[in-house]
């Protein structure tokens, strides 16, 4: 472990302050993600700066009838949260597929939004990586493909985005409030993550010491959700593929949906595409599976993963099917 300084701040003001005056600066929060990342030498901040005790962990009815969730929320507790379980089940069903019960007693909102990939070779310094170091390459192309994006990826990175919650978010249209040392801000979380392009080093849009203050859920829809994920163990593991969905069949015809992917890009899948082609059609196998192949054309799978379009395929499928029966 290298030395670095230990901060715990009175307030988030002041937190925000000693963050972004000093770019080797860090957040702690839970510190699932980063604890981890300092101990493998993948990260070395030269200040640590604790939330704990000063991050908002409350859940509170806004005025549309929507919910803001402080990003100091642990995981747990969101999901566990009567509102949530009432009227957001996608969202509380993601956070039960995360991590273990001991990661979500002690992983938070804010936190688990920016953890950083779990790709192996990002988190092994004995590989050329682009996330750490900017080019240097990529060693996940010429490695083992099975749990790397099969969209959005790019020359100078592949890996996926790990968050279960992540996903839920993007396809309940949620917001996050951010404050940096200069301005606070509202963006959507589906704007909150970039792809990679050949800069794979920014995950995110957020400035160096802009901090994620709240969620904002949207007023419930009513309509029947789902989340599911594809996983190599039923517990404490990452999706190889997983599906956000919400869909409304009137008169055996599709009338709203969104839809969601993960386990397959750098960031959160909103499936755009696929939500296009599927309002208005008959709510049958046939007009899914030409939306989701319209939404899978993009898709550059690399040798080894190649089965995670079948996969999605069949998952989103099944997804769809299940939502237009309980519709």
């Amino acid at each position: 472990m290298r030395p670095f300084t230990y901060h715990r701040p009175p307030d988030l003001r002041t937190a925000v302050a000693a963050v972004s005056q000093d770019p080797d600066a860090a957040y702690l929060a839970g510190g699932t993600n980063l604890v981890d990342l300092m101990k493998r030498g993948v990260l070395a901040p030269s200040v640590v700066v604790d939330l704990s005790g000063i991050g908002d962990e409350s859940v509170d009815r806004c005025g549309d009838g929507g919910l803001r969730v402080g990003a100091g929320m642990r995981n747990s507790d969101l999901a566990a949260h009567p509102d949530v379980r009432r009227d957001y089940p996608v969202l509380a069903r993601a956070l039960l597929a995360g991590a273990s019960e001991q990661l979500r007693n002690v992983a938070t909102v804010g936190g688990n939004l920016v953890q950083r990939t779990r790709c192996v070779y990002f988190q092994d310094t004995a590989m050329p990586c682009n996330k750490r170091r900017p080019g240097s390459g990529c060693a996940a192309l010429g490695g083992h493909h099975r749990d790397l994006a099969i969209l959005g990826g790019s020359a100078a990175c592949v890996a996926t985005h790990p968050s279960d919650m992540a996903v839920a978010l993007v396809m309940l249209d949620a917001r996050v409030r951010l404050q940096g040392a200069a301005r606070a801000r509202v963006l959507p979380v589906a704007e909150l993550h970039r792809l990679p392009g050949v800069s794979p080093q920014h995950e995110t849009v957020l400035e160096h010491g802009e901090l994620i203050t709240s969620v904002e859920l949207p007023p419930p829809s009513g309509l029947p959700s789902l989340y599911r994920k594809v996983r190599d163990r039923a517990s404490f593991a990452f999706a190889l593929v997983s599906v956000a969905a919400e869909m409304q069949v009137v008169d055996g015809h599709v009338r709203r949906v969104r839809l969601a992917f993960g386990g397959v890009a750098p960031k959160p899948w909103r499936a755009r595409t696929a939500e296009a082609l599927l309002v208005g059609v008959r709510a049958d196998e046939g007009s899914f599976g030409r939306a989701v192949d319209a939404e899978l054309a993009v898709a550059s799978p690399l040798p080894g993963n190649e089965h995670k379009i079948t996969l999605l395929r069949n998952v989103t499928l099944r997804s769809l099917l299940e939502l237009a029966a309980r519709s």
